[in-house]
């Protein structure tokens, strides 16, 4: 039996957890406040991964250390570089092998939207240049490493344009006006096919060393990826519409949250497909159809609801 050490127990970080645990691995879990999934192999711990010692010390005999972690996304650049700076740290003091759950920010606007792992880190945004940091320290660290890009997540608990617009506005039956070109292809990352790479890839050493794509489902617009939903979930259809751009710039200027989204927006008012063709044919693995990770979230937002009933 293996050990493993996951930092962060979002949807990601818990389903690598279970993963693991069903393989018969012993997982421990790190976080602030000791959350993480129910299993007799998967241990949570209270603690402060951007303590260096403390990381360390918990990394022990472990065989991967994987990085899951979802630091508050206004304060990127003041809580990343601490926390990723541990993680690398404790992995070169333990051996372990340091798997980075990635994204596509690293690349910035791609001319024609399509992404592969040889585009160029061209990202010239605050938090794009925060990930290209951590990945380039990663590399030059010495450490056996690999990180994994997905593109927006489509999930049970996964945070989204489609969780945080669409599905609010369905549920509520009103118009759903999303910050996006509604009919731009999208690839969309279901969290289980992310952690589903995360785990098989960093226990491959031909992975190690470089970025891979997860294997995602064909992309689809903003508009279709709702239909979709709409047809499994059973919910009414909703008016769709796009936010014009300048609006959540001009929110920008005062609200916080608003001004992250923003910088970010040229990933949803163009198409935005990544390819993962590579992570295909190398490592044999296929992404979900989308219709399982939407009748996921379709799930889960129907035993919120009876809960609140």
């Amino acid at each position: 039996m293996s050990k493993h050490v996951i930092v962060g127990s979002g949807p990601v970080g818990s389903s690598v957890a279970r993963l693991l645990a069903e393989r018969g691995e012993s997982v421990r879990m790190v976080t602030r406040s000791g959350t993480g999934p129910a299993h007799p192999l998967i241990e949570r711990v209270a603690a402060d991964a951007a303590d260096a010692a403390r990381l360390t010390e918990l990394t022990r005999d472990a065989v991967t250390l994987y990085n899951c972690a979802n630091p508050k996304y206004t304060q990127w650049e003041s809580l990343w570089p601490p926390l990723a700076g541990a993680m690398l740290t404790a992995a070169q003091r333990t051996g372990a092998v340091l798997a980075t759950t990635g994204n596509l920010y690293v690349y910035g606007p791609v001319p024609g939207g399509r992404m592969t792992e040889d585009s160029p880190l061209a990202a010239t945004g605050r938090k794009g240049r925060v990930r290209i940091k951590m990945w380039q320290d990663a590399l030059a660290s010495g450490v056996r490493t690999v990180e994994v890009r997905g593109s927006d997540y489509i999930g049970a608990g996964a945070a989204s344009v489609f969780s945080m617009v669409l599905l609010p506005a369905i549920h509520k039956g009103r118009t759903a006006w999303a910050p996006a070109d509604i009919n731009a292809p999208h690839t969309f990352t279901y969290t289980g096919d992310m952690a589903r790479a995360l785990v098989e890839l960093a226990g491959d050493e031909r992975a190690w060393g470089r970025a891979w794509h997860v294997p995602s489902a064909p992309a689809i617009s903003v508009k279709d990826l709702a239909a979709r939903y709409l047809a499994i979930s059973g919910d009414k259809p909703v008016p769709i519409r796009q936010l014009p751009r300048f609006v959540m710039r001009t929110a920008g200027l005062a609200v916080p949250m608003a001004r992250e989204l923003a910088e970010m927006d040229y990933q949803f008012y163009a198409p935005f497909v990544m390819d993962s063709s590579l992570t295909e044919r190398t490592f044999g693995l296929k992404a979900t159809d989308l219709d399982v990770s939407l009748a996921e979230v379709a799930a889960g937002a129907a035993a919120t609801a009876s809960r609140t009933m």
